[in-house]
């Protein structure tokens, strides 16, 4: 359903991803680990479309589209959403209304009542965006609106970044409903790719396969669990000594 390859992308003149290749089924959900500054937010900001992050060499494919070329609304109503780590305040917009327009043409005020419940954001909802929002109300606010977008493809920046433990185990909790978790993979629609410096949402989101990614290329892949245990026990420093080791290995 998303095949990236041979993906290079430069932001103002400045080469930061290398040669990526990734690829993940309908149903799937697969995580993405990296110390800060490797490439992976420029990765998912890529795949979404925005402007700043530039395609020099090769293809992102959605749906067996190719959309490398393609504007960020028409990947949005082609079933891409993103939660950001850090997502703006929009003064003059309100919760509310984010969350309808999220939902195109089916938004009633019962269905957006139902998410604020759920998300635990009724108070908000007559709040500009993430106007005074503590860090795990901003993404829980995150989560309201993907989940009213119920985009075939999630992309999750970081989303346990700021956020206590309490509003981790929820916001974990919107994930898997998000994901179709409670369904067997054949009947899912839904597949996420999920950015994780810590890795502490995996205590909460089952993921299918994780991957390594230093200084903009991924240098590993494999049980995300474990993946996380290694770098607990020796940190990313290791993995790039790893990862040195493969590409001089003959």
């Amino acid at each position: 359903m998303l095949e990236i390859k041979n993906l290079s992308v430069a932001v103002e003149g400045k080469k930061i991803l290398h040669n990526v290749n990734l690829t993940i089924g309908t149903g799937e959900t697969h995580v993405l680990l990296g110390p800060n500054g490797s490439g992976k937010t420029t990765l998912l900001m890529t795949i979404m479309g925005f402007p700043k992050y530039q395609v020099t060499d090769g293809n992102i494919l959605f749906k067996g589209e190719d959309i490398t070329k393609m504007p960020m609304d028409e990947r949005a109503r082609l079933g891409i959403g993103i939660s950001f780590q850090r997502p703006p305040v929009v003064r003059g917009v309100k919760t509310k209304d984010m969350v309808m327009a999220s939902m195109k043409d089916k938004s009633t005020p019962e269905l957006v009542a139902t998410l604020a419940n759920k998300t635990d954001l009724t108070e908000f909802l007559e709040r500009d965006i993430n106007y005074g929002f503590s860090g795990g109300e901003i993404k829980r606010s995150e989560m309201m609106q993907l989940l009213a977008q119920k985009p075939d493809l999630a992309l999750l920046d970081e989303p346990e970044s700021g956020v206590d433990l309490e509003n981790i185990a929820l916001i974990g909790k919107l994930i898997n409903e998000l994901l179709e978790k409670d369904s067997p993979m054949h009947s899912r629609n839904s597949m996420g790719l999920i950015i994780t410096h810590t890795g502490h949402i995996l205590e909460y989101v089952n993921a299918r396969n994780g991957y390594i990614m230093l200084d903009g290329t991924i240098s590993c892949m494999g049980d995300p669990h474990e993946i996380l245990t290694e770098i607990k026990a020796c940190g990313y420093g290791q993995c790039a000594k790893c990862a040195f080791r493969s590409a001089h290995h003959v």
